[in-house]
């Protein structure tokens, strides 16, 4: 039996649950999440991703934030490991392994692939080294 994804009360005014993305440090404060807990939960759950804009700047979308309180609620429980955790946020949130891959974390290994094949181009054109 799957479970119903909970319903907290996410944002406290109308005019955040109008907003599609929010600021790292929007989410640290409404989540009481620290920067360095994000980062890690970012590399522990793979389908929790920030954005980046253009400048650079970190953003979350609303679902990413939802995510977010209820790994720290469930954390906070302590009744489940991590693992437990990730695969109950999987089942309430229907985060499966067919789920589509987060487009900034596409971005990124796009641009990785790129970079690493650019590379190889350089390369190539100096020629053989000369011994």
């Amino acid at each position: 039996m799957k479970s119903e994804a909970p319903s907290p009360k996410l944002f406290k005014d109308e005019k955040s649950a109008d907003k599609l993305v929010y600021k790292l440090d929007e989410v640290v404060r409404m989540t009481k999440v620290d920067l360095e807990t994000l980062e890690s939960w970012e590399n522990e759950f793979p389908f929790l991703n920030s954005g980046r804009t253009g400048s650079g700047q970190k953003f979350f979308r609303q679902q990413d934030v939802a995510v977010i309180r209820r790994i720290r609620e469930l954390r906070d429980s302590k009744t489940l490991t991590m693992a437990g955790i990730k695969r109950r946020i999987e089942d309430e949130f229907g985060l499966t392994k067919s789920s589509p891959v987060h487009p900034e974390k596409m971005r990124k290994a796009l641009h990785a692939v790129r970079d690493g094949l650019q590379d190889i181009v350089s390369s190539l054109e100096k020629g053989p080294k000369k011994r």
